[in-house]
C-alpha cells in the first residue's frame, strides 16, 4: 500500500514561506508556474498585496516579497527606521538564493524599483533581467519638484472635482507621517493621483484603494540618517538587461524618470503605457503583463516561457 502523496513544500511551491536572517522574518507568497520572477513592493510600508498581477501568474511563478518592516515579515530592532535599500537588498540576496533556480527577473514598483536597482547594480549574481516600474535614477529635491509639477497638473485637469480637495489634502499631510494610520490615510487619500482616470472608474478602482494597507517606515538608517538615492552614474555600469516601464500620467514617478533611466542604462527597453498612472498592472494589466512577458522571454536562460 502506498503513502498519500506529500504537499509540496520546496521554496517555490504555491503559498506563503518565511526564513530568518540575523533574527528578522522574512515572509514571501508564491503563485503561479513558469520561469522565476521575484516581486519587491513599494512604499516603503505599502502591503505586497496591492502587485497581485493573476496575468503573469499563468506563465511565470511570481514570487511576492513581503518586505521587511511591513505586513506579517519581522521588524528590524531600529523599527520604524534602518530599512535601507541596502539592507532590502540583502533579504532579496538570501531569498533568492534559496529558491534553487539559476536564475530569477526582478520587478521592482514605486520604492521597490528603487530596491531591485540597487539589487542590479550591487548583488546581480543571479539575475536575468530587473523590471524597473514607476521608478527613477533619483530622490530628494529634484524628483520632488517634477512630482510636484505633475500634482499641480493633476489638480488642473481635475478642477472642480469633489474628491480633489481631499487628494491634495493628503499630498499636504506627507510630512507629518509618523505612524501606521498616519501612512495608511496619505496613501489612501493621494490614490486617485495615481491613477490615469480613477474617478471615471472609480466602481472599478475603488475596491483596490479600500484594500490598501500600510506600515510606518521613516525612510532613515537606524543612525537616523536619510538614504538618498542617485544612481545615474553607476546606472551607466549597469550590466543587466533592464525592462523599465511607467505609465504616461503617473504623478509620483514620471515619464522622465523612466526616459532617464533608458537613457542611462546601456542594455534597456522602455515601455509607456499610455492610459495608466503609477498602476499600470491594475489600469492596463494586459498591456502591462504583455511588456513583461516580451522581456522575460527575450532575457530568460534555463527555462522557457509558456
Amino acid at each position: 500500500m502506498s503513502s498519500p502523496a506529500r504537499p509540496d513544500t520546496g521554496p517555490l511551491s504555491p503559498g506563503t514561506h518565511t526564513f530568518r536572517l540575523g533574527g528578522v522574518v522574512q515572509r514571501y507568497h508564491v503563485y503561479g508556474e513558469g520561469p522565476v520572477c521575484v516581486a519587491h513592493s513599494g512604499g516603503p510600508g505599502i502591503f505586497w498585496e496591492y502587485l497581485r498581477m493573476p496575468l503573469l501568474e499563468r506563465h511565470l511563478t511570481m514570487v511576492y516579497v513581503e518586505p521587511v518592516g511591513t505586513g506579517d515579515s519581522g521588524r528590524l530592532p531600529s523599527h520604524p527606521h534602518g530599512y535601507t535599500r541596502d539592507r532590502y537588498s540583502r533579504f532579496l540576496e538570501v531569498l533568492i538564493n534559496r529558491l534553487g533556480v539559476p536564475a530569477v527577473h526582478l520587478l521592482g514598483h514605486s520604492h521597490g524599483a528603487f530596491v531591485a536597482a540597487y539589487h542590479a547594480l550591487y548583488r546581480a549574481d543571479r539575475l536575468s533581467g530587473v523590471i524597473l516600474y514607476g521608478g527613477a535614477p533619483v530622490t530628494g529635491p529634484e524628483h520632488g519638484e517634477e512630482a510636484s509639477a505633475r500634482v499641480r497638473e493633476f489638480a488642473a485637469a481635475h478642477a472642480g472635482h469633489p474628491g480633489l480637495p481631499a487628494v491634495l489634502d493628503a499630498f499636504g499631510a506627507m510630512g507629518d507621517i509618523t505612524d501606521d494610520a498616519s501612512t495608511l490615510a496619505v496613501a489612501k487619500g493621494v490614490l486617485p493621483s495615481y491613477f490615469a482616470d480613477y474617478w471615471g472608474d472609480e466602481e472599478r478602482f475603488s475596491p483596490f484603494r479600500d484594500a490598501v494597507r500600510a506600515t510606518y517606515i521613516s525612510g532613515l538608517d537606524e543612525n537616523l540618517s536619510p538614504d538618498p538615492i542617485d544612481d545615474r552614474a553607476a546606472l551607466k555600469e549597469l550590466a543587466v538587461p533592464a525592462l523599465v516601464t511607467v505609465g504616461r500620467h503617473d504623478v509620483i514617478c514620471g515619464p522622465r524618470w523612466s526616459q532617464e533611466l533608458y537613457e542611462l542604462i546601456p542594455d534597456a527597453r522602455l515601455v509607456v503605457l499610455e492610459n495608466s498612472g503609477h498602476m499600470g498592472h491594475i489600469e492596463e494589466p494586459e498591456a502591462f503583463s504583455a511588456a513583461v512577458l516580451a522581456f522575460v522571454r527575450e532575457t530568460a536562460t534555463g527555462s522557457a516561457v509558456a
